[in-house]
């Protein structure tokens, strides 16, 4: 009977511990089933790279078909099919008899051109020998010397005839100003007039005499610079001279016709001889100076005509020279070169075969290999040239190569209402097992930011163009960890205003709002049903080896 009390009282234990277990594995496991959950992601550092994927084939960077650039037969031919020839090789040279005899009769021109210039050196030598131009020189300094002699003199003299008042008796009223008064319609300017052009002739004088003094002692410029400033002088003494002894002429013209005995006669008569013999003297030296003047001129432009004809023969040399250029270029024409390396297809020519310049020799296939790819507007406007791009290749399973873009078509191909446009890139290293016209596809790398505070695009979301974040409430903050899925939090959410950046399919970049380390809600998850309410965006799928992502991505730092 003990033995069965002690049975039933264990089994009555056993029970009971049953029962609680099974209420709490039911609480567990049914009594939450109405609570959210909650994954969660950290903000962290990282580089931002955004992407365009694209697909294409493998084709030659360049391809050309050989053609002459002129008519005529076949002379030589130096090349084969499929043989690899380099930049400038000879492929074919056709008959250039008639292209060398224009060469040599450039050559023949030429020559005659540069002997003619040799001989007008030589002419230009013989002048200079002749020296007339020193002796015409100093036939001018001569005539100034006569001039300056006596000039300073005759400056005296002219300030006594203009400006004294040895006629009129008044103080306030000199000659000239008298001589004017008795003809004042023709000689209103006279007073005004001589003495502007007095004070022109001292200055002018001052400066000649120091120009001419100068010219003795040296050559060339100064003499001419001296001939020129007394010959300026004398022209303006006659115009002086010309006034005053015109208005003198004027006033005795009037005494003579009223018959009027003037108390001055004398001293006008005086002056009225001076003026006239002065005027004599001064058309003298200004005859002698423009002659001397006339004559340097005309052996200067002798002597300066010489860098003109130079000049002239010069450049019917240089024409010359471009006409031989241009026969030496159409001589190498009968020359078939190679415009870049490549390797030699579908060459079939024989000597003696007669072509044209339309006719295709045959074609060269450079061994650079380059993918062209096809992208919609929307990814085109993004590629620029130099942009960094990844390559894998349909018919090499798990490789990869890095190459970089070189051109973007500048306009579109339209097809059913889709535009297109052709991307080329460049193959950083080139891989014999790569082939025209093998199926690859590309991922361009368009914008990296490196050092961007990033959080799964999952969690950004937008409300009346304001972006913001949910993250857990403080305390809760504390007891969470990044990454875990199916957390429950105790706290309400709270929301924290955002400014986005840059984003691709999984990251966004977080300009302001959030610091690094912060936890961010990335979707919610309903425990009895196991299902997403809110979900990360994916990527286009596109996989290369060692690049992780298609249309984005993130690096940590």
């Amino acid at each position: 009977m003990n033995y069965l009390k002690r049975y039933k009282f264990l089994a009555a234990i056993i029970l009971l511990v049953i029962a609680v277990a099974s209420y709490f594995g039911y609480q567990r496991f049914f009594g939450t089933g109405s609570a959210t959950h909650y994954a969660l992601a950290q903000a962290q550092k990282g580089t931002l790279i955004l992407s365009v994927s694209g697909n294409g084939q493998v084709s030659a960077s360049d391809q050309i078909d050989i053609k002459p650039k002129v008519s005529g037969d076949v002379a030589d031919v130096y090349v084969k099919n499929g043989q690899e020839v380099r930049t400038g090789t000879l492929l074919v040279r056709l008959n250039s008899k008639d292209a060398q005899k224009l060469v040599r009769d450039a050559e023949a021109n030429l020559e005659s051109a540069k002997l003619q210039l040799e001989k007008i050196n030589l002419q230009h030598s013989q002048l200079l020998r002749a020296d007339n131009l020193s002796k015409s020189y100093e036939e001018g300094l001569g005539t100034l010397a006569k001039l300056y002699d006596s000039f300073s003199a005759v400056l005296n003299n002219f300030d006594k005839i203009f400006f004294g008042q040895d006629i009129s008796g008044i103080k306030r009223e000199n000659n000239i100003e008298y001589y004017a008064s008795y003809n004042q319609k023709e000689f209103t300017l006279a007073p005004l007039s001589a003495r502007t052009l007095f004070n022109e002739i001292n200055d002018i004088y001052k400066q000649s005499l120091t120009d001419y003094q100068a010219a003795q002692r040296a050559n060339g410029k100064e003499r001419e610079l001296a001939l020129q400033s007394g010959y300026q002088l004398t022209v303006k003494t006659s115009e002086l001279v010309k006034l005053g002894r015109d208005a003198v002429r004027s006033l005795q013209n009037k005494l003579i016709k009223e018959n009027i005995i003037h108390n001055k006669e004398a001293v006008i008569d005086e002056h009225s001889a001076y003026l006239a013999n002065y005027a004599d003297s001064l058309d003298t030296y200004l005859t002698g100076l423009l002659s001397v003047i006339n004559a340097i001129s005309s052996q200067q432009d002798a002597l300066d005509e010489y860098p003109l004809d130079r000049k002239s023969q010069e450049l019917v040399i240089s024409q010359r020279e471009n006409s031989l250029r241009d026969a030496k270029e159409k001589l190498d024409d009968y020359s078939v070169l190679a415009p870049f390396d490549g390797v030699i297809s579908q060459f079939d020519l024989v000597k003696g075969d007669a072509v044209s310049a339309a006719t295709v020799l045959g074609i060269l296939i450079t061994k650079q290999k380059i993918a062209e790819i096809s992208l919609n507007e929307v990814d085109a406007i993004r590629i620029k040239s130099g942009q960094k791009a990844t390559l894998a290749f349909d018919a090499i399973p798990d490789f990869s190569l890095a190459g970089q873009v070189i051109e973007v078509d500048a306009v579109g191909t339209l097809s059913q209402g889709v535009v297109t446009y052709n991307v080329k890139i460049a193959f950083e290293v080139q891989d014999e097992r790569i082939k025209p016209p093998m199926s690859v596809s590309a991922l361009i790398v368009t914008e990296a930011r490196p050092g961007a505070l990033l959080v799964p695009s999952s969690a950004v979301k937008l409300q009346r163009e304001i972006s913001y974040v949910e993250m857990p409430g403080k305390n809760d903050s504390v007891l969470v960890t990044a990454g875990a899925a199916g957390i429950i939090l105790k706290e309400t959410l709270r929301r924290q205003v955002v400014q986005a950046g840059l984003s691709n399919d999984e990251f966004t970049e977080i300009v302001s709002g959030l610091n690094e380390g912060d936890l961010v809600v990335t979707r919610t998850i309903q425990s009895n049903s196991q299902q997403q309410t809110q979900t990360t965006q994916s990527s286009s799928g596109f996989r290369i080896p060692g690049f992780n992502t298609g249309s984005g991505g993130m690096r940590v730092r």
